[in-house]
């Protein structure tokens, strides 16, 4: 069954090679300029799931991300971790001596600035999408104009690599999630990592005791990311990612702590893709 799925950029961008791959090719793409953009589609049913980055090895949580998956009780029933490898690209006929600006998403352009330390001559720009950039270039056909974007990209828009893999740190990878308005409807065999979201008491040893908790039920914590609660200042809402190997683990743990914090909530439960 076809699906659409709702992507921030466009055919080309990072989050596009997450759907074909998590979906083996069987979708529609719905492009966005923005999450807001995709979580309103998902919202308003008009693509089935959506794909949203969460974290990066090099530049760290993406933490709208996480605001935006619970302030709309969005539910993360998957997750793809992709190498990502950025390209610098141009017009055909071009050397890097004969660009003078760079566009690209802001992420990107971080991911990739010692790179830019051996061309002083090139200025930085940020821009809305990878691959909007690329495809913007071949539009127009523009001269002395480059895009950090992948090569999938490159391919698509016909552009020529003037530089592979430029990121700062090659081992560089992005956690992405698959979310849905509605919970997933795996098997409990089948479910080997979950997301949570808590609020604990303003008091010493809160936290701990709640990993300790996690801990006591055989949880492997993976991720903890903290958010401020807008409405209410110095409290914060934490984030959690944890693993297990028996999903009874995971249903002692909820029940426990759903009695310890305030504000529990399962964000998703998902099949490890670390495994």
């Amino acid at each position: 069954m076809v699906k659409t799925v709702s992507i921030q950029g466009i055919k080309g961008s990072f989050h596009h090679i997450v759907a074909k791959t998590y979906f083996d090719n069987d979708v529609e793409i719905d492009e966005c300029m923005s999450f807001d953009a995709v979580v309103d589609n998902l919202i308003s049913k008009k693509s089935d799931v959506a794909v949203m980055a969460l974290e990066n090895t090099i530049a760290g949580s993406i933490l709208p991300n996480y605001a935006l998956i619970d302030k709309f009780n969005l539910h993360i029933i998957g997750e793809h971790y992709l190498d990502i490898q950025h390209n610098l690209m141009a017009y055909p006929g071009q050397k890097i001596e004969d660009i003078k600006e760079v566009y690209s998403h802001p992420m990107a352009l971080l991911q990739c600035k010692i790179f830019f330390k051996d061309y002083p001559h090139i200025k930085l720009v940020e821009d809305k999408d990878t691959a909007e950039t690329a495809e913007r270039i071949k539009t127009n056909q523009l001269m002395g104009v480059a895009a950090i974007a992948s090569k999938t990209a490159a391919e698509i828009f016909g552009l020529e690599i003037l530089a592979e893999s430029i990121q700062t740190i090659k081992e560089n990878e992005t956690r992405f999630v698959i979310v849905k308005t509605q919970n997933s409807v795996l098997d409990e065999s089948e479910i080997t990592k979950a997301s949570i979201r808590f609020v604990v008491e303003h008091k010493r040893g809160s936290l701990a005791s709640v990993l300790n908790v996690l801990s006591d039920c055989r949880m492997s914590l993976t991720k903890i990311q903290s958010l401020p609660k807008i409405e209410t200042p110095w409290k914060y809402a934490f984030f959690v990612d944890v693993t297990f190997l028996k999903y009874s683990n995971f249903e002692k743990a909820k029940s426990i702590l759903d009695i310890m914090v305030k504000e529990f909530k399962v964000l998703g439960e998902y099949k490890n893709a670390k495994l």
